[in-house]
C-alpha cells in the first residue's frame, strides 16, 4: 500500500500515513494522486477505522514548488502535460470514507494547508506556522481551500486570512478554529494518534455515517470550488505580479505589484 514517499503502517485499528519528500514535503499531482489511492484501499481495509496524516522532515507541507514552476518557465522549459489534474486528484481525497487527524508538526502553507484542511481535525505546535498565501503571490486560492477554510473558521477569517496571506502560528491557529489541538512540537504525531485512537473505539460503520452526514454537501462544493480556482489561477498565472510574487517570496522581501 505504501511507497517510498508515502509511508503506511497500522496499529490498534489507527493507520499512519506519512508524507516522505523532506524537507518540505512540496506536493503535485503525483503525491496527491498516490495519496489518494492509499487512502481508497485503507477505505477497503477493516483493520483501518481511522487515519493519522503526518509528514517526515521539517514541514507538514509548504505547498507546491511554484517558484521552480516560474524559473523553468523563464528558463524556456515546457511544462510536461500531466493526464490528470492536481484537483482531480484532490476531489479524491474528499470522497474517502474514514476520518483524519493531520499531525502539523511544522509550516502547512498554500496547498500544504488545503490538505491539512482535508482532514477532519488538526493537531499543531506553537512553531507551526499556517498560510493561506495565495493573494500575497498574486496568486488565487486554491486547493479547494474556498470551501473547505470557510467552513472551519468562517467566512470574515477566512477572507482575512486569504486577502493577507499571513503566516498564524500554531497557538493563534487553534484560537481561531483552524487546528484543535496544541501541544509540544515533539508530541504532535503522537496526540494525533492518541486523538485517531479514541475515533476508532466507537463502532467504525457509524463514525463513517455520521461522518457523511456531517459533511453534507462538501464534496459538490468542493468540486465545485476547485473548478473556480483552476479556471482563476490559470489566469493570474501569467500576469507580471504572480512571477514577481512568488521571486519576492523566495527572496524574502514585499514584492513589489503593479497591477498587471
Amino acid at each position: 500500500m505504501g511507497s517510498e514517499e508515502i509511508g503506511v503502517s497500522i496499529s490498534n485499528h489507527v493507520a499512519t500515513v506519512e508524507l516522505r519528500r523532506p524537507p518540505n514535503n512540496f506536493l503535485d499531482v503525483e503525491l496527491i494522486g498516490n495519496l489518494a489511492t492509499v487512502l481508497e484501499a485503507l477505505d477497503k481495509d477493516a483493520t483501518c477505522r481511522s487515519i493519522v496524516l503526518a509528514a517526515a522532515g521539517k514541514h507538514f507541507c509548504a505547498g507546491a514548488n511554484l517558484k521552480k514552476r516560474v524559473d523553468d518557465e523563464a528558463a524556456g522549459k515546457k511544462a510536461v502535460t500531466q493526464p490528470r489534474h492536481l484537483y482531480h486528484e484532490a476531489q479524491r481525497l474528499v470522497q474517502t470514507k474514514k476520518p483524519i487527524v493531520a499531525a502539523v508538526h511544522g509550516s502547512a502553507i498554500g496547498a500544504g494547508l488545503g490538505l491539512a484542511l482535508v482532514a477532519d481535525f488538526r493537531v499543531t505546535c506553537k512553531e507551526a506556522r499556517l498560510a493561506a498565501n495565495f493573494c500575497a503571490l498574486g496568486y488565487h486560492p486554491g486547493f479547494g481551500m474556498t470551501v473547505t477554510l470557510p467552513r472551519v473558521v468562517g467566512h470574515q477569517t477566512a477572507k482575512w486570512l486569504f486577502l493577507t496571506g499571513r503566516r498564524i502560528p500554531g497557538d493563534e491557529a487553534v484560537a481561531m478554529g483552524l487546528a484543535d489541538r496544541l501541544v509540544a512540537q515533539d508530541q504532535v504525531r503522537q496526540v494525533a494518534q492518541e486523538m485517531a485512537g479514541e475515533i476508532a473505539k466507537s463502532g467504525p460503520l457509524a463514525v463513517q455515517a455520521a461522518r457523511e452526514t456531517l459533511n453534507g454537501d462538501l464534496f459538490a462544493a468542493f468540486r465545485a470550488a476547485t473548478e473556480r480556482e483552476a479556471f482563476m489561477q490559470n489566469l493570474l498565472r501569467e500576469t507580471n505580479d504572480f512571477k514577481e510574487g512568488v521571486k519576492a517570496g523566495f527572496d524574502r522581501r514585499d514584492p513589489e505589484f503593479t497591477g498587471t
